[in-house]
């Protein structure tokens, strides 16, 4: 099993640790990976110091101080990536009071994506960055499509050797950067109950794939063992995450060169 999630765009940035070792990140023996990593970075400082810079990210005058440090993340501290991205769906996720399994699990089975890194696991030591995927930055393509082809001969084999199904938390830009095999892969699709249909659901998707995830990283903890079908993580998604908690839970199987769905469905509110 793979479960791909999203960055957090709010992060916490680490106050002491070593600065970034892109040596030591995930992915890094693929000289592809790591040269886009190297390229990025000067690239974002170099975007970050302009008097446009929030202009060219695309945020607010409230979030300067976060630009600015774009400038010095060769230098600045890094920590777990587990502990530098605080945002709705980790804070579900809650990665620190998994059991023991269900963390060894996670250090494998997880991977983040980001706009400056790639993908990276939630072990690999990062610092806190700004840059949302959708950011153009000057003499570049739009960065889903810039990484495509950049990660996926990497991320192909490293799907390849974890085997079993592909469950994608992402959306957007961060799920145009590597496509997962079709014919494995569930994006989690989230909807609530309303008067009885059904409706897309946007403030309660991050915090519900967070609970997902965490449903199926402790689905391994016991008997049955870690999901490896379709038919598994829709049986243990419907744990909701949490004791006593359970969801309705479908499944719309792969077709062809499309993914397949696993939808969530809230109950009424």
């Amino acid at each position: 099993m793979l479960i791909l999630l999203p960055p957090s765009e709010g992060k916490t940035g680490p106050r002491s640790g070593r600065p970034l070792d892109l040596s030591s990140l995930t992915l890094a023996d693929d000289d592809a990976v790591t040269a886009a990593r190297a390229e990025l970075l000067p690239r974002l400082a170099e975007a970050s110091a302009r008097p446009d810079a929030l202009d060219i990210l695309g945020v607010g005058a409230s979030l300067a101080d976060e630009v600015a440090a774009n400038t010095r993340l060769l230098t600045a501290p890094s920590a777990p990536a587990r502990k530098v991205y605080t945002g709705v769906l980790f804070e579900a996720l809650d990665l620190a009071s998994l059991s023991p399994a269900a963390t060894r699990r996670a250090a494998s089975d997880v991977l983040v994506f980001s706009a400056l890194f790639g993908a990276t696991t939630a072990g690999d030591r990062i610092p806190a960055y700004r840059l949302p995927v959708g950011a153009r930055l000057p003499g570049m393509p739009g960065l889903a499509a810039w990484w495509r082809p950049r990660l996926a001969p990497a991320l192909d084999g490293y799907a390849e050797a974890r085997g079993g199904v592909v469950v994608d938390c992402r959306s957007g830009g961060y799920a145009a950067q590597w496509k997962a095999p079709a014919e494995r892969s569930l994006a989690v699709d989230v909807f609530q109950l309303r008067a009885g249909r059904r409706t897309v659901v946007s403030h309660f998707a991050k915090h519900t794939r967070g609970l997902v995830a965490r449903a199926l990283l402790e689905a391994g903890s016991r008997a049955a063992g870690t999901p490896a079908t379709a038919a598994d993580v829709v049986a243990r998604a419907g744990d909701g995450g949490v004791p006593g908690q359970r969801w309705e839970v479908e499944l719309v199987p792969p077709t062809g060169r499309k993914a397949g769905s696993l939808q969530v469905i809230l109950p009424e509110e």
